[in-house]
């Protein structure tokens, strides 16, 4: 009777992590190897207004809309959105060229509230198309008009391939933290743009048509908007698309305290959308036969890597202790081959696209950074973020 109960046990938690192990490996194999897809852009440039959502920006809004201004045209708007901000955010935007509306509010706090009062403030002279970039984000070349093209081109969202960078002296654990946002944020969408398949939305460099932006429930104080906004539009038909050839980056803080608001925001609230969205998604995707919804599901099923790889290693010394005291080859042989894919996935995504971020050797000491991150993991579990908290800037 042991022996089946913890036979059970083991093949429902082997199956549900192999999930996400495998769409990794999936993910960086097509990543790799399969062709490119790349849209040929036709027709003129859609009249494009930029949002920036900005709360106590002032050390560095007037470097964000300046680079924004530089690849505007007549007839596009930059509008910042100076939201619950104590300093000199909407002074300064002013002074660098943008439009600004100002919005305080005691209680409806958020990225979410100010997008939404954003889009209201443009709609007595709608765009044809609407970009959202953050206000400590810049701009690769041409980004705004690709995105902006190939989002009228397409009539679907289009998301912008949006990188983080160490700052210059930074420390390893922040190499290792760039590294796994390449994978996340290029490595992967990448993979399934490759073969044909949908992206998530990522909070910046995100191009919308008018109509889609404008119906979208934006007003919450859900810390992964940007998540959420992605599968609500995905449900409406409207899956985003991954356009690598336009690029948004910006930096990690330099602070300890900055990086670990900004760490556990993202990664709680991804954890969250798994666990609220992904069952939903499944469901809507096998009742209406649809692959986009069924591929973001799968999508959003792969926790942050760090966690996944500490999920992996668990599972495989739980199943050491099971092949030790009751016999069961199984269960270990299974773990062994998940610990196996995903050193796999890691080293392939490090050799195609992490040799400049990383050394080898730093990412094999990646095992440092893991045991940093379990205590925001167990965080999760008895004291879950709900709320949208800002990160504080270097420049703060």
């Amino acid at each position: 009777m042991i022996i089946v109960l913890v036979q059970t046990l083991m093949w429902l938690g082997l199956g549900l992590l192999a999930v996400p192990v495998m769409v990794l490996l999936v993910q960086v194999l097509a990543a790799r190897w399969a062709a490119a897809r790349k849209t040929q852009l036709q027709g003129e440039r859609p009249r494009m207004a930029v949002l920036v959502p900005a709360h106590n920006e002032a050390g560095g809004i007037a470097d964000v809309v300046a680079g924004i201004r530089s690849q505007l045209l007549a007839g596009d708007r930059v509008l910042v959105v100076a939201d619950n901000c104590r300093d000199e955010t909407a002074q300064f935007a002013r002074e660098a060229g943008a439009e600004v509306t100002e919005r305080f509010h005691d209680t409806l706090r958020g990225k979410g509230y100010a997008l939404d009062h954003g889009v209201r403030h443009l709609a007595a002279d709608a765009p044809e198309v609407v970009i959202i970039v953050d206000a400590d984000c810049y701009l690769g070349p041409g980004a705004l008009d690709t995105v902006a093209r190939l989002c009228r081109q397409t009539g679907r969202p289009v998301q912008a391939l949006y990188l983080m960078h160490t700052p210059e002296g930074g420390s390893p654990m922040r190499k290792i933290a760039e590294f796994a946002w390449l994978v996340k944020n290029l490595v992967r969408p990448l993979g399934f743009q490759k073969l044909g398949l949908p992206c998530q939305l990522m909070g910046t460099g995100m191009a919308f048509t008018w109509q889609q932006i404008s119906a979208a429930d934006l007003a919450t104080g859900h810390i992964v908007e940007d998540m959420k906004l992605g599968v609500d539009l995905a449900e409406a038909g409207q899956p985003p698309l991954f356009c690598p050839e336009a690029m948004v980056y910006s930096f990690f803080p330099t602070s300890d305290s900055g990086a670990s608001t900004q760490r556990t925001r993202w990664e709680h609230g991804h954890l969250s959308v798994i666990q609220s969205y992904v069952p939903r998604l499944l469901g809507g995707a096998l009742r209406r036969g649809n692959l986009a919804l069924a591929a973001l599901a799968l999508d959003l099923s792969v926790p942050p890597l760090a966690l996944l790889v500490m999920l992996v290693v668990a599972v495989w010394s739980l199943s050491a202790v099971v092949w030790l005291v009751l016999g069961l080859v199984w269960p270990l042989l299974t773990a062994s081959l998940l610990v196996a894919s995903i050193g796999v996935s890691v080293l392939l995504g490090w050799a195609g696209f992490g040799r400049q971020v990383i050394s080898l050797a730093e990412l094999l000491g990646a095992f440092g950074y893991v045991a940093r991150k379990l205590p925001l993991y167990f965080k999760f579990l008895f004291n879950r973020q709900v709320a949208w908290v800002r990160s504080k800037r270097d420049s703060e």
